[in-house]
């Protein structure tokens, strides 16, 4: 993220995401404000609150792939969470504010993976000297002149070289016997339960469990033990609250499920409490972790929504305003169908092709094959439910099912698929309306 301009970033979610231009260039400089707010004086960096973004399309449009890639490419805690999990307070469900404890969880175990990495050779050091204590004393009987020292020695080259891989050693694992529980919490403390589970599970004695291994296996055990023993969990925490608060990304997808539609008829379950419950989350308040009290002040969300049946604007004007970047993403069509079954990194024929390789069987798909299936995929969501991109999994799912099947009987390895072959198998179901909502 550091290095990263807007123009790089909307290049990097091209590897991966077909059109879409608007809402990639608004992410990209909503990522690239957050490096910019780390490099102004400190007094006025508090007072630079992060640009949130509401996205509004279709489904299957790349809204949620956006924010993933987005993700991965910050290297920052990123939590998925869907607006119609959570309830206002005082009935069942979901508590608002148990999306950034996530988030915090998310970056524990992120800066945790990081801390172990850094202390890894060391790690490697202690448990090769843990191994070696294991394997010598069987060693020690047979070994020549030298001593134990000199034995030692032999073994560390012979553990180094891999030559002791396959032999068998015996270690102690621990493993934490503790009665079965469930742990009732009213609405709105599900994070109670946990750290109950957490405490009772310290009372108990850890037990330790022989188990008879390879020593490639043991030495891996024995690095994450030694790993862990180096770690200061303190630090991690530490590190952990202060990534989750400077650069954390909450997405909430469905968000106009929780709108409150005009003229609406029926009990809605409280649809405005839970948007009002959101609102200080979004506005900057301090949540309470069990590492802390965490500050959402400067985490960045983003919302989607398809808006179908409501609107933007019906969501409450406190929460219309804390989302000023408002970015609209385009239905996908034929053409674009067609850039996604061939362009991305992660292509779908791509992943087809490769799942059939490891059958032995070699998929070839034509250029008039490729716009066929894309048509197809068109013309079925003019007719049903557009479902967008989602849809060519549906046809390609039904367009291989005889070849998944027989593939591994199958005598004839290669298989070209053409406008021809995708016609014969998919013409009545894309004929018959009624046939096509149920199997595409």
């Amino acid at each position: 993220m550091t290095n990263f301009t807007p123009r790089e970033i909307v290049s990097e979610l091209d590897r991966y995401i077909v059109g879409q231009k608007g809402a990639k260039r608004a992410v990209a400089v909503a990522l690239r404000n957050r490096w910019r707010r780390q490099q102004v004086p400190a007094e006025l960096r508090e007072e630079i609150a992060p640009k949130n973004i509401i996205m509004i399309g279709p489904t299957g449009v790349g809204k949620t792939e956006i924010a993933r890639r987005l993700a991965k490419l910050a290297q920052a805690p990123f939590v998925k969470v869907e607006a119609s999990k959570f309830t206002e307070v005082g009935y069942v469900g979901r508590d608002v504010e148990s999306m950034v404890r996530d988030l915090v969880e998310l970056a524990i175990i992120m800066v945790k993976q990081e801390e172990a990495l850094a202390v890894r050779l060391k790690a490697e050091d202690h448990a090769e000297e843990r191994l070696l204590d294991l394997l010598l004393p069987g060693e020690a009987r047979t070994a020549e002149a030298g001593g134990e020292s000199g034995t030692r020695d032999k073994l560390r080259k012979l553990l180094r070289m891999g030559e002791l891989n396959e032999r068998f050693v015996e270690i102690e694992t621990q493993e934490i016997k503790m009665p079965m529980m469930e742990v009732l919490t009213p609405p709105g403390a599900e994070g109670m339960g946990f750290n109950m589970k957490e405490m009772f599970g310290n009372l108990f004695p850890k037990k330790t469990k022989r188990r008879r291994i390879k020593v490639a296996e043991a030495r891996e055990i024995l690095i994450a033990e030694e790993a862990e023993k180096l770690v200061d969990m303190d630090k991690v925490h530490t590190l952990a609250k202060e990534r989750t608060e400077q650069s954390g990304i909450i997405f909430i997808d469905e968000i106009d499920k929780i709108a409150s539609r005009e003229g609406g008829h029926g009990p809605e379950v409280s649809r405005e409490g839970v948007q009002r419950d959101i609102l200080p989350i979004v506005e900057g308040s301090t949540v309470n972790t069990k590492y802390g009290p965490v500050k959402t002040d400067h985490v960045l969300f983003i919302a989607a929504g398809a808006f179908h049946v409501a609107k933007p604007s019906d969501l409450i004007p406190e929460l219309q305003g804390r989302f000023p970047i408002r970015v609209e993403l385009e239905s996908l069509g034929e053409e674009e169908f067609v850039r996604i079954l061939t362009e991305p990194k992660n292509a779908l024929l791509r992943q087809y092709a490769a799942l059939m390789h490891t059958e032995g069987i070699e998929l070839e798909f034509t250029e008039d094959g490729v716009h066929e299936i894309a048509r197809t995929a068109a013309l079925v969501n003019e007719r049903t439910e557009n479902i967008g991109a989602r849809r060519l999994h549906t046809i390609l799912e039904k367009l291989l099912e005889d070849l998944s099947f027989d593939a591994p009987e199958r005598r004839d390895k290669h298989v070209v698929i053409d406008a021809a072959y995708i016609r014969e198998r998919l013409a009545d179901i894309v004929k018959d309306e009624d046939l096509s909502r149920y199997i595409l």
